[in-house]
């Protein structure tokens, strides 16, 4: 009896649960519970306040000076260095040069590095288990290279190979019979010189996002090609159907690192453009910066266009994120959509059962 008494005692000191659409209970803030989230949130939340949050708040104000960079002495000027800055048609330019690196850098890249990425991982034979091709590691080593090279040293190589006189591609250019090209020169024409800097970009960056689409599409359960191939689906419709849905939110991630690395932009223009092209074509933003701060001693406008830069690429994430929401992206991974022919099958499945 006592048995019986201690049982209903212990279960009437339990929390009760919430009653089904009620408010759930709050749990009591005991000392483990506390030092929990002093331990995993308080402290990244304390090193990010420090290190992101009040810099980008000491930069606003900075931004809002006179401030030459090496005195104490400086004056609060309120807006008139962001209205000067909008008022100055180079840093305009800039601002319109890394809004094409943006646009064109990201989508050129990925688009490539997922096709490299489907070609390793999904180009086998046509008959058979849905397997890659043969030597896979060998191709996602060699796709990997470019970027194992430090940024300022890829710049520096094809500035060199872009040389008008003596430069690898003029000479294979030439080689093939197209003599207009003997001293053309890449970076000096403001026609050529964005292109070539993208290209440089690419090449650059292309070979780390195949790899990373490659360890995304091997997460891709194998069930749902072998359904796709059996119900005759060829590869470019396995890529658009189960391949880009699977992989969606990698693809987003990286869209969003890539283009705030096409804002910044700054290694591989100073490498290869150091003085922003011809008339300016290819100057950005971090380049203009550059100069303003540690040839003009203009730190306070050096410092308000680094907040519009930082303003323009928490836009550009903000748009990525909302394109990919209004897409149909952000389900979790029960609502999304299988095959026609795996539901049909099963329906049938469930039907033989019974």
């Amino acid at each position: 009896m006592s048995d019986t008494i201690s049982k209903s005692a212990a279960a009437s000191d339990r929390p009760t649960p919430a009653a089904r659409g009620g408010r759930p209970r709050r749990r009591k803030l005991t000392f483990d519970r506390v030092t929990f989230f002093l331990a995993f949130l308080g402290v990244p939340l304390a090193v990010f306040v420090l290190f992101v949050l009040y810099p980008f708040v000491q930069a606003i104000f900075w931004g809002m000076t006179n401030w030459r960079g090496f005195s104490p002495d400086y004056d609060f000027v309120g807006l008139d260095n962001f209205v000067k800055i909008f008022q100055d048609d180079i840093f305009l330019k800039a601002l319109t040069n890394v809004a094409l690196l943006a646009a064109f850098v990201p989508l050129i890249t990925l688009s490539l590095a997922l096709a490299v990425a489907v070609a390793i991982t999904l180009g086998g034979p046509s008959i058979g288990p849905v397997r890659g091709i043969g030597s896979a590691s060998f191709y996602r080593i060699i796709s990997f290279f470019p970027y194992v090279v430090p940024a300022i040293i890829v710049g520096l190589i094809w500035a060199q190979m872009f040389d008008p006189n003596a430069g690898l591609v003029n000479g294979l250019l030439t080689s093939l019979g197209l003599d207009g090209f003997k001293e053309f020169a890449w970076l000096g024409e403001t026609s050529t010189a964005m292109p070539a800097l993208m290209f440089v970009f690419v090449w650059g960056l292309v070979g780390f996002y195949a790899v990373l689409f490659i360890a995304a599409i091997k997460g891709v359960p194998a069930e749902l090609y072998e359904a796709a191939r059996i119900d005759g689906a060829g590869r470019f419709r396995m890529t658009i159907s189960i391949t880009l849905p699977a992989i969606r939110d990698s693809v987003q991630t990286a869209y969003i690192y890539l283009g705030i690395a096409a804002l910044d932009a700054f290694v591989y223009v100073q490498a290869l453009l150091p003085n922003g092209g011809p008339a300016n074509s290819t100057l950005t933003i971090s380049q203009r910066l550059y100069h303003m701060a540690f040839t003009k001693q203009q730190f306070g406008v050096a410092t308000a266009m680094g907040v519009v830069l930082a303003v323009v690429t928490l836009v550009f994430a903000a748009l990525v994120f909302t394109v990919n929401r209004l897409t149909g992206g952000g389900e979790s991974e029960g609502k999304q959509k299988a095959p026609r022919g795996t539901k049909a099958r099963r329906a049938g499945a469930k039907g033989g059962a019974r």
